[in-house]
């Protein structure tokens, strides 16, 4: 799968609501009421991300998980990072 260019990522952040654009990923913040809560959310995110072997980058703190995707194969931003971004959010 090819990098998208820098209009390609923008045009698709459009789509998705809190994404931003640095140092070659997509990246998003998440905030939970409790910190099992995030947990919990890892948990089905890593499930997805195993489905679709497209695995993000991961921080946990309290009460807020930082999610970023790239493709550590080729560098940058793919169909496949914004593809997740997505899947992402809908598991909220």
């Amino acid at each position: 799968m090819s990098l998208l260019s820098e209009q390609e990522i923008k045009s698709a952040l459009g789509n998705l609501i809190g994404w931003t654009y640095d140092n070659n990923a997509i990246r998003k913040t998440y905030t939970f009421d409790t910190y099992m809560d995030g947990i919990n959310f890892i948990n089905r995110l890593a499930d997805k991300a195993e489905e679709n072997n497209h695995h993000p980058d991961m921080v946990v703190g309290w009460c807020r998980v930082d999610v970023a995707f790239t493709s550590h194969d080729q560098g940058g931003v793919t169909f496949a990072c914004t593809e997740m971004a997505q899947a992402t959010d809908a598991i909220l």
